[in-house]
């Protein structure tokens, strides 16, 4: 895949150690896809970070799905939370006034060629493990060998495979780091104002 020309700041980068932490605690993703018609398809669904590839599962009614040209391009945007900043927050709106308003997120961007899996035991697999992942920190967790096996047979033939093999990550965590300590700790003390968990969108 020929490399693109991305717009990351330098001051947005997310630091690389962060990046599959970030992945797995979201778990989701907006998966996007080309037709043959050249019209793009995306479906939001949950997903796992296996080595060099992101797995996960779409309806089988969605037609998205059928759309998708086996090892074609395709673009995974994983999203945490997001809010936006107002210029009256900072300090430096009462020292010279020189601010504007701005939005701080933090997104991380997977393309790779991706591959629908129409297999029962791949997809046996992934709900498996997707379950295992989300179920492990509860204090009595639910295993799909706890239904009985001909109503899981049911419930994953509506269901099919999807995986990206990741070529490329484009991680971005617009958190005010641009900002003074004290314009940062205004951007705190506002979200908090707004109902918002500061921890996630501005940098201490």
């Amino acid at each position: 895949m020929p490399d693109a020309q991305l717009y990351v700041p330098a001051f947005n980068v997310m630091d690389p150690e962060d990046v599959r932490p970030f992945v797995d605690a979201v778990g989701t993703a907006q998966l996007v896809t080309v037709g043959d018609d050249g019209l793009p398809d995306a479906t939001f669904l949950p997903l796992l970070w296996e080595g060099d590839r992101l797995v996960g599962h779409l309806a089988r009614a969605n037609a998205h799905w059928r759309r998708v040209v086996q090892d074609s391009p395709a673009l995974a945007i994983v999203t945490g939370p997001d809010a936006y900043v107002s210029p009256s927050w900072y300090a430096a709106k009462r020292e010279h006034g020189k601010v504007v308003p701005t939005w701080n997120y933090s997104v991380v961007h997977l393309r790779g060629s991706v591959r629908i899996h129409d297999d029962a035991e791949w997809v046996r697999g992934l709900v498996t493990r997707l379950t295992d992942r989300h179920e492990e920190p509860r204090d009595e967790p639910w295993a799909v060998t706890d239904a009985p096996s001909d109503y899981l047979d049911k419930n994953l033939r509506p269901i099919v495979g999807v995986e990206l093999v990741v070529e490329s990550v484009e991680a971005k965590a617009k958190l005010s780091q641009n900002r003074s300590e004290k314009d940062r700790a205004g951007v705190a003390e506002g979200l908090r104002a707004d109902g918002r968990e500061p921890a996630d969108l501005v940098q201490p």
